[in-house]
């Protein structure tokens, strides 16, 4: 494992932060544009607020809206269902940073709430309201938040189906005691996202805390049992991810979720690190199964637009904690 200072030297080192890089990004659709401007840059609110505002209206963004079927789903129902293209169309605008309150967002979110249920397996129970497994929960969760459909009684599902270890598992109805990296990130980002949106609870933060702990203790990839680690494919970068874990997602969250680095988020901090180019970008390096709107993601092997903007940021928040360490070390050394 990479000790701080030869992974920070590593990351100093890498050119991360070239211009050439950062006009590729920019060099693209306003979706990735805003987010770059944000995140990346020292672009006003006001600058990054009015380039996302054409994200409903320019791009990828108006091409899954106008997708949308009368009745408020996507898809034909046959080559996928309707629930899946339902969900990860959506999931998809929530990763565009489409703006929630835009007149053609509320239009489509209005008919999938007044329209789209689960179906009759699911007691046709309404989009925004889930159905049984945590991991689709945690997904609908975050939809539910993102865009202003607030359900009280999915929190309540998810939290009461948190297992001892911290984590949660799809399998837990079948008799599984131990969690699921898989579900437990579409948990965790379902949780945070209605805390920043609804506000925070005592049980919400402190259900993501022992879920942090789950996954720090792990060091994010590796067996607590045997230190093993548990799949290498997770250090391989999709987009989108769906329902699947890889280290790149765990710290794109645990950055959103103002988690502060430790030495525990080395080895994966150290895998982003490796899998960039010599260019100083990221391929997409695998597309999951039934992977919807291919043709926005990206090509497998390709320089990909996703994938470096999500490794960029998540090396900023660990280079920050990196520079404030290294600052209060100094300040103690000057003060002894």
């Amino acid at each position: 494992m990479a000790s701080r200072s030869r992974l920070h030297s590593r990351f100093l080192n890498s050119g991360l932060s070239t211009h050439a890089v950062l006009d590729w990004l920019l060099d693209s659709d306003p979706s990735i544009r805003w987010q770059v401007m944000r995140d990346l840059t020292d672009t006003s609110v006001e600058s990054v607020a009015a380039e996302r505002a054409r994200v409903a209206s320019e791009g990828w963004g108006p091409l899954l809206l106008d997708q949308q079927r009368p009745d408020g789903q996507w898809g034909d129902g046959v080559t996928t269902p309707f629930w899946w293209s339902n969900m990860y169309t959506l999931v998809f605008l929530r990763d565009l940073g489409i703006d929630p309150t835009s007149a053609r967002a509320r239009a489509a979110i209005d008919l999938v709430r007044d329209n789209v249920t689960w179906g009759p397996y699911f007691q046709n129970s309404p989009f925004f309201e889930g159905e049984v497994e945590p991991c689709i929960n945690g997904r609908v969760l975050a939809l539910g938040a993102y865009f202003g459909e607030r359900s009280d009684r999915l929190v309540d599902r998810l939290l009461g189906e948190q297992l001892d270890d911290g984590g949660w598992n799809c399998e837990a109805e079948r008799g599984s005691v131990r969690s699921s990296f898989h579900t437990t990130i579409c948990v965790l980002e379902g949780l945070l996202a209605f805390e920043q949106e609804f506000g925070a609870t005592t049980a919400l933060t402190d259900a993501r805390a022992r879920a942090h702990e789950y996954l720090l203790e792990r060091r994010l990839l590796r067996r607590f049992s045997t230190g093993e680690i548990i799949d290498a494919a997770w250090t391989q970068f999709a987009f989108p991810a769906l329902w699947h874990y890889d280290v790149l997602r765990a710290l794109d969250y645990l950055r959103a979720a103002c988690v502060q680095p430790d030495e525990r988020v080395e080895e994966a901090i150290a895998a982003v690190v490796e899998r960039r180019q010599r260019d100083g970008r990221w391929l997409l390096d695998v597309r999951h199964r039934d992977t919807l709107h291919e043709e926005l993601a990206g090509g497998i092997g390709a320089a990909n637009r996703w994938i470096t903007l999500r490794a960029l940021r998540v090396l900023r928040w660990y280079e920050d904690r990196v520079v404030q360490v290294t600052t209060d070390a100094r300040a103690r050394a000057h003060r002894l």
